[in-house]
């Protein structure tokens, strides 16, 4: 197939949340754009796919709170649904202990974080230390710590040996939620909202297209696929900085961006969707959540949609998810559905469909659910992959000022990022305009 030249003012890379409302404020501004998706779908970390019964269900992100104001926005305008997620009953632990017990050093492991949170992230004193070092020095009970270590890994998908507690702390502080993260799920899936916004964009996405060099000359920039080349005035990079870091630029990025985007490592997590005829646990009194603390990183809680769809979602996150993967699909299948009898009784045997997402190495991804710094030296990473190497910027959720690592901070990063696009191609169009 001959390869042909294409001419648009910006080029974005990457169609998950970020890239496209990144698409959509260059629409809104009457800017001339190309999307380019290496995958076959949009959506980035966000997804859905048919489980066994034939159901559509969200294999990727999935859940969101009202403190997530530009998330909560876009499905209201969008149609979609919300189910609130059923959290009333007790919680299981395992292994087992009273309900009691457990409520006290649940609050004791978010007396860790909070603790942990009133260090500024620039305080010379933790300059080099990681979470797993921080949480050695700690006094708390041996069982308190394991709890936490249970839900940093859990939620950063990471091992505490490998992240700087400067980085953890600079990222749990942008996430502000006050109520549960796991507020809401949407009943026609988190990734129809994705597909809602690539049909906006018609033929300015293209899909299929991985980009395999980034030309940066005088004249703007020129991205190569498959398919062809598209020369730009600028491009925007709006994938996670691993996936970044892999790309091809040419001449080669300047060394200190080259370095920024290499300090990263995606995080490791299988998510599995369980469902059963019944949400049996509620009869018990249980609320369908349960953290493991012999296994950090394994949560489980309900997902139900409801009376005819019950269902409870499992993460196997950090080095937990990098263990089990090797296991073979019987022997993952075997481990989780003793594990869900261990802690809800023999009734979770009943399973009648277990789908589950292996993202710990993802082609286009990296992992999930985001990137994390791991190189406690690299404390400007953050600030000069944002500058970028103009006409090439880069965004992405995992760098976004509010909510990174979630939909609502790829929403938030792209509209920034598009923004200062916006206004450097604007100034550049009418400086060519005027002659000067």
């Amino acid at each position: 197939m001959k390869r042909g030249t294409e001419r648009t003012d910006v080029v974005i890379v990457g169609a998950g949340f970020t890239g496209l409302s990144a698409a959509l404020e260059l629409k809104k501004a009457g800017i001339d754009f190309v999307l380019l998706e290496a995958r076959d779908r949009a959506g980035g970390r966000v997804e859905s796919r048919q489980n066994g019964l034939g159901e559509r269900i969200d294999s990727g992100g999935q859940f969101l709170c009202e403190d997530m104001p530009e998330l909560m926005a876009l499905l209201q305008a969008r149609g979609k649904t919300l189910v609130e997620t059923h959290v009333e009953g007790e919680f299981v632990t395992q292994p087992r202990m009273s309900a009691n017990q457990g409520e006290r050093i649940f609050v004791a492991s978010m007396a860790i974080r909070d603790r942990m949170n009133t260090i500024a992230p620039d305080d010379p004193d933790i300059a080099g230390l990681t979470v797993a070092a921080w949480l050695e020095r700690q006094s708390d009970p041996d069982e308190v710590k394991a709890a936490f270590r249970s839900m940093i890994e859990g939620l950063w998908c990471q091992a505490l040996e490998r992240m700087p507690l400067w980085h953890l702390i600079d990222n749990d502080r942008r996430i502000t939620n006050e109520v549960s993260e796991l507020q809401y799920l949407v009943r026609e899936t988190m990734h129809s909202l994705a597909d809602d916004l690539a049909r906006d964009l018609g033929d300015r996405l293209r899909l299929n297209a991985a980009v395999e060099t980034i030309e940066n000359g005088p004249e703007g920039v020129r991205l190569v696929t498959a398919a062809g080349a598209i020369e730009a005035r600028s491009t925007l990079v709006a994938v996670p900085p691993v996936m970044a870091s892999k790309l091809d630029f040419v001449p080669a990025a300047p060394a200190a961006l080259e370095r920024a985007l290499g300090v990263w490592q995606s995080g490791a997590v299988i998510k599995v969707l369980v469902r059963y005829p019944t949400a049996f646990w509620r009869a018990r009194g249980l609320s369908g959540m349960v953290m493991w603390r012999d296994l950090p990183g394994l949560f489980a809680c309900d997902v139900s949609k409801d009376d005819d769809h019950a269902a409870l979602v499992v993460f196997i996150g950090g080095p937990l998810a990098l263990r089990w993967r090797e296991f073979g699909d019987a022997k993952l299948r075997g481990e989780l559905t003793a594990r869900l009898q261990d802690a809800l009784g023999a009734e979770a045997a009943g399973i009648i469909d277990l789908s589950y997402r292996d993202w710990t190495h993802d082609r286009w991804s990296g992992g999930a659910y985001s990137d994390l710094i791991v190189d406690a030296t690299a404390t400007d990473a953050e600030r000069i992959i944002l500058a970028g190497a103009p006409p090439v910027y880069f965004a992405s959720s995992e760098l976004s000022p509010s909510f990174p690592g979630y939909v609502e901070g790829a929403i938030v990063a792209g509209r920034i990022a598009a923004r200062k696009i916006i206004a450097d191609v604007q100034s550049a169009i009418a400086t060519s305009a005027s002659g000067s």
